[in-house]
């Protein structure tokens, strides 16, 4: 069932450019991070940011379909990855105690040690790549808008991460 053309609300010039930069940018920017972990890590994007959400956690642990949430993966994708970095020595899988039917994602020592060492690079590559190009107040402007957005394609905040429980620079 189609729409009447009359009833489109076509971009205008400034909200067309500002929508193949965000293009440009969601395509783009997982690329750089990728590259620079490959590189420096042996870790994809991906993985860092399991890594990373565990790393923030207290215990190291989560529920799968919690990690799953705030990495916005599916369950298979998760669990293809999570079984590579298992393999790795970098993550346990474990039967979680209050729900035989559920799984816990747990980040070994060695697994920790790797997001330690990673998490520098990465840390200059993302302000390289996202924050040192901005100007004064950019930074502010860019999280409200990214808040306005994410309100709307992601209402119930499903992929927002959980608070950290670690302190960061340790």
């Amino acid at each position: 069932m189609g729409t009447a053309e009359d009833d489109i609300r076509w971009l205008d010039e400034h909200e067309r450019a500002a929508w193949l930069n965000i293009v440009r940018t969601v395509v783009k920017l997982p690329t750089v991070l990728d590259a620079q972990l490959g590189r420096d890590a042996g870790l994809s994007y991906f993985e860092y940011m399991v890594l990373a959400m565990l790393s923030e956690r207290r215990s190291r642990t989560l529920r799968a379909s919690d990690l799953a949430r705030v990495v916005n993966s599916s369950a298979t994708r998760l669990s293809n990855v999570v079984r590579r970095l298992e393999h790795r020595g970098l993550l346990l899988r474990l039967p979680d105690p209050e729900d035989g039917r559920g799984t816990l994602v747990r980040l070994t020592d060695a697994g920790l040690d790797l997001t330690m060492t990673a998490a520098p690079l990465h840390v200059q590559t993302v302000r390289a790549a996202v924050f040192d190009p901005l100007e004064a107040g950019d930074v502010q402007a860019l999280h409200a808008a990214l808040g306005r957005i994410l309100a709307q394609i992601d209402p119930d905040a499903a992929t927002e991460p959980l608070p950290i429980e670690v302190d960061p620079a340790l």
